[in-house]
């Protein structure tokens, strides 16, 4: 089973954490399966990017991004080329070290 270790979040993770997740779950379920409240405002259906990512380690090893996600990452703050929606990022077979950003944009809740 594969690890995904979360870099160190002042709100989220202030620890850090690594966690087992099996393959095929996306990093935003593994987040939230593991007590680490990532926003996530449009229910993981790919409509925002609060629960943007960036995979520092095992990037290629996730599946491919679709047009919608790109799409959205052009709009999420803090954006990196290694960066991922996590709702969208499936785990594959490989570790993964992943950093969430410090801020997020919540379109809805800021009333933009």
């Amino acid at each position: 089973m594969p690890k995904v270790i979360i870099l160190a979040h002042a709100q989220l993770a202030p620890e850090g954490a690594e966690l087992d997740v099996p393959t095929g779950t996306s990093i935003c379920e593994a987040l939230l399966e593991n007590g680490i409240e990532i926003e996530h405002a449009c229910d993981m259906s790919c409509a925002c990017t609060t629960c943007h990512v960036i995979v520092r380690k095992g990037f290629n090893s996730l599946n491919e991004q679709e047009e919608t996600e790109e799409d959205l990452l052009d709009k999420a703050w803090g954006l990196e080329p290694q960066s991922r929606l996590s709702c969208q990022a499936i785990v594959a077979h490989e570790d993964l070290v992943v950093e969430i950003p410090k801020y997020t944009i919540n379109h809805a809740k800021e009333n933009h």
